[in-house]
């Protein structure tokens, strides 16, 4: 071999103009151009990239089995044949052989190449790279054909179990498994399992826990189990700083102080000390926020506990609206006629969140004072129970006792005619009061959603009848004259004992109890969903001028989304969302019966713009039982203004007679009915503003009624 290297030494040297290296296959160049022993290790699952020793490019050309390499810019790199390559370290691994084929494909290297340290360097980071393996060491040895390269690999482990630590962590130890099935049992492999853990880091992203970090673990033990390590972002603390109209949360150094009290603000929050931070939840809170109508605008910050790196503070920056209002106006309406208002609120009374009202109406038919004071989470009850109460002194004139075609009743003091009747229209003044508990049915849960909710509380009032001057009138006459020659159109308006008397006042005390479910998808506009409601009031008597009755009403509302008239752009469109046309065809059936002997006044009344729209207020009938449905189709016509085509239907299931005294019959009231009509609806923050025509059966009489909101 020696000759034939002299020979073409001589032969290609007469030819070449720039110095050439013959490179040898043996040991002495091996050791003097190959470190004598390339090592890598990988930690925290990732992989070190290897700096290139040579900078300079190399050419490598083949000639008759011999190898020439060309160093284009001087003569100082030189590489070497490889003539076998041996992979050692996986034989006592129980899937030795694969991970020895996948050692050996990672490398570009094979026997017969000619290499320098640049791609043996390469070579070693595509081992790694694999995933396969958690060390390497290369090492060259010499051989009886040349450079031998011995390849040192430590095999990852077999790996049996994947665990979060803390185990208190959201995503369980179960979901982990889950994750890693099909990986238990085989050999690890590094790149699959960041993989599986981008899994996992998605699952809490996508549950809202967007602080949590997965740490990876610093070594892989050989027992295949694997613990790692998270951090959660744990909420240390949650900070209140209120604003100022200015912006600003400081006054003379300190803090601003707010009105609302702290415990107000954070009984609202899901989100307490301790917990792990959610961005849903919070989202989720800052809405509750907002719904108690006490702030103008909440901002929330993220800041660093520098006690504790793994954990983290929440600044809520509030800024409080005004709560307190001065309310008045003129209005109509069928049951007051031409009224005026005033009103004074606060709705965070003491800071606690308490609303409180006076209300004054004076009204053509009915005049009111009412003093109300609710408050929407009594504190420290986790059922959310709200409580009421309110006082009211009022007069009116009842709408049982008229007829807008048959005349009225008029107050009189008894069933003898006198020159001091008045014959003034039948007038009732009330005083009393009440309370009441509300909760949804939520499970002791104060955040969770629930469609159901019940309410009890009593009622307690006293009802005098009087005429318009205020003096007591306890009978009502049909017929204004002074000879009375028809008693039967003479009537007790309120509750008649078994002596047969008819008490100038009626004392009345009740329980009230009902429940509703409620699944619409929006309460003020539904489209789609039902609800549902059922209650009774059970009046007990507490003297010989106090009935003792029991009144029920059901009433279900059904809600169908429909596009059947297209008249804006979202309804005309195939792929538009609910809210895009919030179009849809409304059922709804009501029911009433009462049980027991009742005052007249307590009756059921059919007819008006919450009834049967053909009809005023009670013009229907007055009844001791009913039945009433209706048909609405609702579609928006342009921007803010809406229309509805709609069919009422009322009965008074042949109870007019039933009603002490017969009111309703003596004033001829029909008793059912139905109406068709439509309206108009301007949208508002609290409902749309409605123009109604419905007719009176076909009769062709009709009626146009005013109103705030849906009928249902």
């Amino acid at each position: 071999m020696q000759k034939h290297f002299l020979k073409f030494r001589r032969v290609f040297t007469n030819f070449a103009c720039s110095p050439l290296i013959l490179i040898s296959n043996n040991s002495e160049l091996a050791a003097k151009y190959l470190p004598n022993e390339v090592d890598q290790k990988i930690t925290n699952l990732e992989i070190n990239n290897i700096q290139n020793n040579f900078s300079q490019s190399v050419d490598i050309k083949e000639e008759k089995n011999f190898f020439i390499a060309e160093n284009k810019k001087d003569t100082n790199q030189e590489s070497v044949l490889i003539s076998e390559i041996i992979i050692e370290g996986w034989e006592n691994h129980p899937e030795g052989k694969d991970l020895e084929l996948r050692a050996y494909d990672a490398m570009s290297i094979k026997p017969g190449s000619i290499i320098d340290n640049r791609v043996l360097n390469k070579d070693l980071n595509s081992i790694y790279a694999s995933g396969w393996f958690s060390g390497v060491k290369i090492k060259p040895q010499d051989g009886p054909l040349g450079v031998r390269l011995i390849v040192n690999v430590v095999p990852n482990p077999i790996l049996k179990k994947v665990e979060l630590n803390p185990t208190s962590s959201v995503v369980s130890n179960a979901y982990v498994d889950d994750v890693f099935k099909n990986f238990y049992g085989t050999t690890l492999n590094i790149n699959e399992f960041q993989n599986k853990i981008e899994i996992i880091k998605k699952r809490y992203e996508d549950e809202g826990y967007s602080l949590v970090r997965i740490k990876s673990p610093d070594r892989i033990s050989d027992d295949g189990i694997i613990t790692l390590n998270v951090s959660e972002g744990i909420v240390s603390d949650i900070k209140l700083r209120f604003q100022g109209s200015d912006g600003e949360i400081m006054v003379d150094g300190k803090l601003r102080k707010g009105k609302t009290k702290d415990w107000v603000i954070k009984r609202e929050l899901k989100t307490q000390p301790g917990s792990i931070f959610n961005r849903k939840i919070l989202e989720a809170d800052i809405k509750r926020l907002y719904a108690t109508s006490l702030f103008d605008d909440v901002k929330v910050s993220l800041g660093p506990d520098t006690s504790n790196p793994d954990h983290v503070i929440i600044y809520l920056d509030l800024s409080e609206q005004r709560t307190g209002s001065l309310t008045g106006g003129l209005g109509y309406s069928t049951s007051s006629g031409i009224f005026a208002t005033v009103g004074l609120q606060e709705t965070n009374a003491l800071g606690r969140a308490w609303s409180t009202s006076i209300n004054l109406n004076f009204g053509e038919y009915s005049t009111t004072y009412n003093f109300s004071v609710t408050d929407p989470w009594i504190k420290g009850d986790k059922h959310r129970t709200a409580f009421r109460t309110n006082v009211f002194l009022g007069r009116n004139y009842p709408k049982e006792f008229k007829s807008a075609e048959n005349g009225k009743f008029y107050s009189v003091n008894d069933q003898t005619p006198s020159d001091t009747d008045t014959f003034s229209s039948v007038v009732l003044e009330k005083t009393g009061g009440g309370f009441s508990f509300s909760r949804p049915l939520n499970g002791g849960d104060p955040f969770k959603t629930s469609k159901w909710r019940v309410l009890a509380g009593m009622n307690f009032k006293e009802v005098k009848m009087i005429d318009g001057g205020g003096n007591k009138r306890p009978y009502a006459d049909r017929t204004p004259t002074t000879v009375r020659g028809n008693v039967t159109d003479i009537i007790c308006i309120g509750f008649t004992p078994n002596d047969g008397s008819c008490p100038a006042e009626n004392t009345l005390v009740s329980f009230v109890a009902n429940t509703s479910r409620n699944n619409l998808n929006n309460s003020a506009n539904p489209t789609s969903g039902d609800k549902f409601k059922l209650g009774t009031e059970q009046f007990l008597s507490v003297g010989e001028s106090s009935p003792t009755f029991n009144r029920m009403r059901a009433s279900y509302s059904y809600f169908i989304p429909t596009k059947l008239i297209n008249l804006t752009k979202g309804c005309k469109s195939s792929e538009s969302a609910g809210e895009d046309c919030p179009q849809t065809i409304a059922l709804q059936l009501k029911a009433g019966t009462i049980i027991g002997e009742l005052p007249p006044y307590e009756a059921f009344c059919l007819g008006g713009t919450s009834s049967v729209r053909g009809w005023g207020a009670c013009e229907l009938g007055v009844s001791k039982s009913y039945v009433e449905g209706t048909i609405e189709h609702r579609f928006p016509i342009w921007r803010m203004l809406s229309g509805a085509l709609f069919v009422d239907a009322g009965s008074d299931l042949g109870t007019q007679k039933d009603v002490p005294g017969k009111p309703g019959t003596l004033l001829q009231k029909s008793g059912s009915g139905y109406s068709l009509g439509g309206g108009v609806g301007i949208k508002t923050p609290i409902g749309p503003l409605r123009l109604d025509v419905a007719s009176q059966d076909l009769s062709g009489d009709w009626r146009y009624t005013l109103g705030v909101g849906w009928k249902f």
